[in-house]
């Protein structure tokens, strides 16, 4: 049986297996013995290797150990998880926030928690597997309107049954195609129609707005949509997931959220780690400005250079190739040319639409980016793909 469906993969072009990075993740990391340029890496900031927050979580560690021992209702709440809490609402400007093991649990929990199998749910086409499965779970009617299309989605709300309860699920920045949802719109459809916002701003948080705090700062909705949520292990280069908003909201959470309460603790460590990161985030704006700069660079290389660009606001930057088998053979091209940026494949994205997906850090040199240019250069010739 699994030998079949391996085989259908691998005829299709969509069979994935795993490489090993041999290094932290970094501008350049160690891959089958060769030092490599990565442009596939969610470590915007260059966080995840930042000496404060190295530091932070290998003091957490000496101190409260390597795992937390129990689910937070039981014993695993430690003073880092609290820190982090308490570091999350100021940084949000809310009264509470509430971490979770991982980003996925936080939307496959957290939806289910605020609607169910009487409620409406409308979400966009191109949301994030955890925000389509976390609708899933809740029983709600699931409906899909179509990217970024605020008439379709006004189309779906006015069809609905006047005072039934219904959310709007959207990501923030959208992670595979690197534009922004259009969220004044969404939030006055909200306001219309009596509806509620929920807004996973995993890719946002930490890059956007103009002191980092994520999409809806950077569209200036943060009071109009009450259900924020976001990762740690982006830009903020830790693990996890988060809720912000009133107290009365995260105490419900803690009440019913499955995946808070019946999953062990985050290691104290990545909660030291991601508290740690917010401040540096908050004291180096010029890590958020060096990441732009970056981002520009590389963009304007790729237009240059011909490559069709998906509608990027953001430094995730997708070249589409459409042919899966052709974006396997323009990523192994690069590879070669001494460059890791995998293809992104169906069913992570539609059909038609496989892509080399590069995403830029604050740490990337000007040197790097240009190798990375001249290496996709003589890989997208070499292959007919320019």
């Amino acid at each position: 049986m699994f030998e079949e469906h391996l085989k259908k993969l691998d005829d299709q072009h969509l069979l994935r297996r795993l490489q090993t990075i041999a290094s932290a993740t970094g501008p350049t990391v160690m891959l089958n013995g060769r030092e490599i340029i990565l442009l596939s890496s969610n470590n915007y900031l260059g966080l995840a290797t930042h000496p404060t927050v190295v530091k932070a979580a290998i003091d957490a560690t000496r101190r409260y150990g390597a795992g937390s021992g129990a689910a937070r209702l039981v014993c695993g709440t430690l003073t880092p998880h609290e820190s982090l809490e308490a570091t999350l609402a100021r940084f949000k400007g809310t009264e509470a926030a509430l971490a979770f093991a991982a980003g996925y649990l936080t939307n496959i929990s957290a939806i289910p928690a605020l609607i169910g199998k009487d409620g409406l749910i409308f979400a966009d086409r191109l949301c994030h597997a955890s925000l389509i499965d976390g609708c899933r779970l809740s029983g709600a009617t699931f409906r899909v309107y179509h990217h970024r299309d605020m008439n379709h989605l006004e189309q779906l709300l006015a069809r609905r049954r006047t005072a039934r309860r219904t959310l709007i699920v959207t990501d923030g920045l959208f992670s595979m195609d690197g534009d922004i949802a259009p969220m004044k719109d969404m939030a006055q459809l909200a306001e219309q129609y009596g509806a509620a916002l929920y807004v996973d701003d995993a890719h946002g948080t930490g890059i956007l707005g103009r002191t980092g705090r994520g999409t809806l700062e950077h569209c200036g909705v943060e009071s109009r949509v009450p259900y924020h949520m976001g990762t740690l292990s982006k830009a903020i280069g830790s693990a996890g997931g988060y809720l912000v908003g009133s107290a009365s909201f995260i105490a419900y959470l803690v009440n019913t959220c499955r995946a808070f309460i019946y999953t062990t603790a985050p290691p104290p460590a990545s909660a030291a780690a991601a508290t740690a990161a917010i401040q540096v985030l908050e004291q180096e704006p010029e890590r958020r400005a060096r990441l732009w700069r970056n981002r520009d660079r590389l963009a304007q290389g790729l237009t240059r250079l011909g490559f069709r660009l998906a509608a990027s606001e953001s430094p995730i930057l997708p070249v589409i190739v459409g042919d899966p088998d052709q974006a396997m053979n323009l990523a192994q091209a690069l590879l070669t040319h001494g460059v890791y940026a995998p293809a992104i494949r169906p069913p992570t994205v539609p059909p038609a639409t496989s892509r080399i997906r590069f995403t830029i850090t604050a740490d990337h040199t000007n040197e790097h980016i240009d190798g990375a240019l001249a290496a996709l250069e003589r890989a997208g010739r070499s292959l007919n793909v320019m």
